[in-house]
């Protein structure tokens, strides 16, 4: 199989170094010109050229949310018909809008962390993680199978859903706790004995916030109304809890949060 990674950042670049060990054929495009050296080291085919990927049988773009769109569209007069395109942003609705004359699945790896760029990138990143796919009206069954084969290669598990619903989805789970992230480090910066008393809750509530700004920025443009609704989720909690004071809400939190994940941090639900 033929697959081509456009952009090397920390998605791409874990997709390369993950897929460079399976019997795939891996082509690689990015504009960086030092990373299309290092990706040379798992790849003899990488380039800045995207015609590069003409006979590819699976593409993915892995680019920044708001360069997604503009890749897509420079792919429709390169890659055939049959080859299967797959984006890697974190919002799908606003990628499916349009029909394709290749075939396309929007997807989106849930895995990450709080550094970016190709040097952050690293082989193990999807182990574990749920891939989400979420096909175009021309994907067959033949297709899922294909790209889930390949996704299963670099550890994640593959769950299919609808663009409205993982959008609704990623809005409680990701993006809104990267805003509450950055506005709970912003509440706190002005008191200098509160930063310098802050400890492991702190340092691990905002984590966040020091996730790639350009991604961060592109989350709240793309995803804006699910954020929206998702935070007013979250004060509606707040407010529930600081009245109620209920020792069993409390306690069943806590219980299901206990549940969720394995000893290595990965999600097990």
């Amino acid at each position: 199989m033929k697959i081509g990674i456009i952009s090397l950042g920390l998605i791409g670049g874990s997709l390369l170094k993950a897929l460079s060990e399976t019997d795939n054929t891996i082509y690689t495009v990015t504009r960086n010109k030092d990373t299309v050296e290092k990706a040379k080291k798992y790849t003899q085919n990488s380039s800045d050229n995207i015609k590069t990927l003409k006979n590819c049988n699976i593409v993915f773009v892995a680019s920044p949310i708001n360069k997604t769109l503009e890749i897509l569209n420079e792919l429709e007069s390169i890659v055939d018909k049959n080859c299967i395109v797959l984006d890697c942003a974190s919002v799908k609705e606003f990628v499916m809008q349009k029909k394709r004359p290749y075939k396309f699945i929007g997807s989106h790896p849930m895995a990450g962390t709080e550094f970016n760029g190709y040097d952050a990138s690293f082989k193990e990143l999807f182990i574990g993680a749920k891939w989400v796919l979420t096909p175009s009206d021309n994907i067959n069954d033949e297709d899922i199978t294909i790209v889930g084969n390949i996704i299963k290669q670099t550890g994640a598990e593959v769950v299919i859903t609808d663009a409205k619903k993982h959008d609704e989805a990623v809005a409680l789970i990701s993006h809104m706790p990267l805003i509450v992230s950055q506005a709970l480090f912003y509440s706190a910066q002005s008191n200098t004995l509160a930063l310098k008393l802050a400890s492991s809750g702190f340092r691990d509530m905002t984590r966040l916030s020091t996730s790639n700004l350009e991604m961060a920025n592109d989350m709240q443009t793309y995803n804006s109304a699910n954020i929206n609704d998702a935070i007013e989720k979250l004060i509606s909690s707040i407010n529930l809890l600081q009245k109620t004071k209920d020792f069993k809400i409390l306690a069943d939190i806590k219980n299901t949060r206990s549940q969720m994940y394995s000893s290595e941090g990965k999600n097990i639900l």
